[in-house]
């Protein structure tokens, strides 16, 4: 160990666990060396870009091998020491990387060799032609006479975020605005940026479950609690949030809200502005690089009360964190499935822990984690049993579709119920998980299927592209005009998708046009918030969509509720799918009646009589929960388990159970007699994208223990030989098997 004055401990942005030493610069100007800057350094060959983490006396690397950081980025440190222990936690528990989990709490800027900048944010403004113009010329361009009247009536200046906020997809209307010399792109500088919002209302009085939801957490700022907000569909978990956040933003605190999906920041966001008297900061991966920047800014300098954001929010550092909300927090979109494989809700968690606030997270579908820590005392549970503004629970029946001539998949009975809803005058969803046309194109001669041939999948087909796609590995081809295999003439395409359904229904129903919402429908920026937007004015009667339409939208003139095949998660090979499919199937049927008008659920199965959802429908998710919770303890798995997944892929299968077999093999250290491992085993899908995918699980019945055999276990992983054709990653506590 090595005494030296002025030594820095830097984490890389490199896949590698270990921070490494450099001397502090010597002779150059600019900024004191602090722990959270940013610095430029010699790594191998080349340079990279890192962060202080430490300054410590002492290095085990030699004095005159320590290399000098050749530059300091930062005037002032990006990451607080706080913000840093959280990182550094989180690094360690998801075994990710140091360097790359610290960068990911970073904007895209900031991960390169850039100085810190004091950015602005993107905006536009009228000109003086603009101001002048006269809005009769834009009577065929209503998209550009929206944004012409914004532009009006804004004070200046209006950001971009919020125009997308306000109008949905601007950027055509821009650009003609442009054209015509009316408007002109411009940077708002923060202290521009209106922040103060006089309140609009004070919102619906509240229900006696409401207001002591409200008071037992107002009860706990400023120490850390967790709450469950068991609320069911439409009981109006969201006007608890505001009451909470507006008492927070009044002390001087900053909140942090999660929600599992892009789609539905726009629509809460407009709540928030309306009723908070503070700026919100909306961040998630669909904004633009600048303007995710410039929120992250104005989130840690504090401008920003709120930050609203989907899973990668909960790493933006926040200087007065004094309450964390995750709506939906069931959701598997909060775990990560890529790279830094963490989940946004068990982090939020640890994160109000560490700023010693409270943290609430709502669902009418509670994951049965959630439940069990509601059942050891270590959160508190909150309900609110009853739907806010006296809407009145929706009738739910089954349709058995079996030995009945559908229609596109629909059945007599749903297509009776559907034109009757609409000859009312009310709205119709209907719910379908698969998008394209059809799930596969066969030859009806040899019996010839459309697989793709990099994956253990079959080729979508999508009529209105004319392709065949698969969902899987992205591969796009077009579709034969005879079979490939034979040469017949007769394909066909079975099975039904989103686009059949709205070619079938356009035809049922002529002069009322179909919201499909489905990630192909919405690919451009903004399409999903014109699409809802629309739906919720009542443009659209007839609403289809997969999950995307399903997860916390208000829809009030929706009364009939349709989900068109819920078989499909009914026979799961992974042992969460029974759970995920509650939560799914309570989540779409909350969509109807959520207003004055009663609404009504039709669910069409081949299996009437399954035990599954026999139980859910007759006695609720309360009642299944409760199964389920027997089921896991029954099985010892999570939560009364704690599990590890190994992954591995190669361009050969023997090559990825090879690793396995001896990541295995290597497992006879302190600690294995605590824990259980299965396989090497193939994983659900085998190949993917032209690779072979194996796994290993390990499991513990403590925390403590998994974490102790992991301590041991990876170090002798990473000097495993391992072929470059093999790659393999940790999963801390997955969620999805496939």
């Amino acid at each position: 160990m090595t005494s030296v004055a002025g030594i820095l401990r830097v984490a890389i942005a490199a896949p590698v666990s270990t921070p490494f030493d450099y001397s502090a610069p010597v002779g150059l100007d600019g900024p004191t060396p602090r722990p959270g800057q940013r610095v430029l350094v010699p790594f191998g060959r080349g340079r990279r870009v890192g962060i202080i983490i430490a300054m410590p006396t002492a290095s085990p690397v030699p004095a005159e091998r320590l290399k000098p950081v050749m530059a300091i980025l930062d005037d002032e440190p990006l990451l607080t020491e706080n913000d840093l222990g959280f990182l550094l936690w989180a690094a360690d528990y998801y075994r990710y990387p140091l360097g790359e989990a610290l960068f990911s709490a970073l904007p895209t800027r900031l991960r390169r060799a850039v100085p810190t900048g004091s950015g602005g944010r993107q905006g536009w403004r009228l000109t003086s032609q603009g101001r002048a113009g006269c809005p009769e010329t834009l009577a065929r361009a209503p998209k550009q006479a929206q944004v012409w009247e914004r532009l009006r009536g804004g004070s200046g200046a209006v950001p971009s975020s919020e125009l997308t906020a306000d109008l949905g997809d601007c950027s055509a209307a821009l650009r003609a605005l442009a054209r015509r010399g009316w408007v002109e792109p411009c940077r708002i500088a923060p202290c521009a940026v209106a922040g103060e919002r006089s309140l609009a209302d004070h919102g619906p009085v509240l229900n006696p479950e409401q207001r002591a939801a409200v008071e037992q957490v107002r009860a706990a700022f400023g120490r850390f609690q967790p709450f469950l907000l068991d609320g069911v569909t439409a009981s109006g978990k969201t006007e608890v949030y505001i009451r909470l956040l507006d008492d927070l933003l009044a002390a001087g605190g900053q909140a942090l809200v999660l929600v599992p999906e892009i789609g539905l920041t726009p629509q809460l966001g407009r709540r928030l502005a309306a009723r908070l008297n503070a700026a919100l900061v909306v961040l998630h991966s669909g904004l633009p690089d600048a303007e995710r920047e410039e929120g992250w800014r104005r989130a840690v300098r504090g401008e920003a009360g709120v930050l609203l954001g989907t899973r990668s929010a909960v790493l933006v550092p926040l200087p007065r964190l004094g309450l964390v909300i995750v709506d939906e927090e069931h959701d598997l979109s909060f775990k990560q499935q890529e790279g830094f494989r963490y989940s946004g809700r068990d982090l939020a968690v640890r994160r109000a822990q560490l700023a010693g606030c409270p943290i609430v997270l709502g669902s009418a579908t509670p994951s049965l984690e959630t439940l069990a820590n509601v059942r050891s005392g270590r959160y508190r549970r909150l309900p609110l049993a009853q739907r806010a503004g006296g809407a009145g629970s929706p009738t739910v029946g089954l349709v058995d579709i079996r030995a009945q001539a559908l229609q596109a998949g629909l059945s007599p009975r749903l297509l009776e119920c559907i034109e009757r809803e609409l000859t009312a005058d009310n709205q119709v969803l209907l719910f379908l998980n698969r998008r394209g046309f059809a799930p596969l194109l066969t030859c009806h001669d040899c019996g010839w299927i459309s697989g793709c041939p990099r994956c253990d999948a079959r080729l979508t087909l999508h009529r209105s592209s004319h392709q065949l796609r698969c969902h899987h590995c992205g591969l796009v081809r077009v579709p034969p005009v005879r079979c490939p295999h034979c040469g017949g003439p007769d394909l066909r395409a079975l099975g039904q998708g989103t686009e059949r359904i709205e070619e079938m229904l356009s035809r049922r129903f002529p002069g009322l046009p179909v919201a499909r919402v489905d990630r192909d429908s919405t690919r451009r920026r903004g399409d999903l918030t014109d699409l809802l937007n629309a739906a919720r004015r009542g443009e659209f009667r007839i609403l289809l969509g997969t999950q995307m339409l399903t997860k916390g939208h208000h829809f009030p003139g929706v009364t009939l509720v349709g989900v068109l095949d819920a078989d499909s998660g009914l026979f799961g090979t992974d042992y969460r799918a029974p759970e995920r499919m509650a939560q799914l199937l309570i989540q779409v049927m909350g969509r109807a009646g959520r207003a004055e008008r009663p609404g009504h659920v039709l669910i069409q199965t081949r299996h009437p009589d399954h035990p599954f959802l026999r139980v859910l429908l007759r006695d609720g998710y309360p009642a299944f929960a409760e199964a389920a919770l027997a089921e896991r303890r029954t099985a010892a798995l999570p939560p009364f388990s704690h599990q590890v997944l190994i992954r591995a892929e190669a361009s050969e299968a023997a090559l990825a159970y090879d690793f396995l077999r001896a990541a295995a093999r290597a497992a006879a250290v302190p600690f294995r007699d605590q824990v259980v491992l299965w396989g090497p085993a193939s994983a659900p899908m085998e190949r993917r994208a032209g690779r072979w995918r194996a796994q290993l699980l390990v499991q513990s019945p403590r925390r403590a223990s998994l974490r102790g055999f992991l301590d041991h276990w990876i170090p002798v992983l990473k000097g495993l030989p391992t072929p470059a054709r093999v790659r393999w990653a940790i999963d801390v506590d997955p969620q999805d098997m496939t």
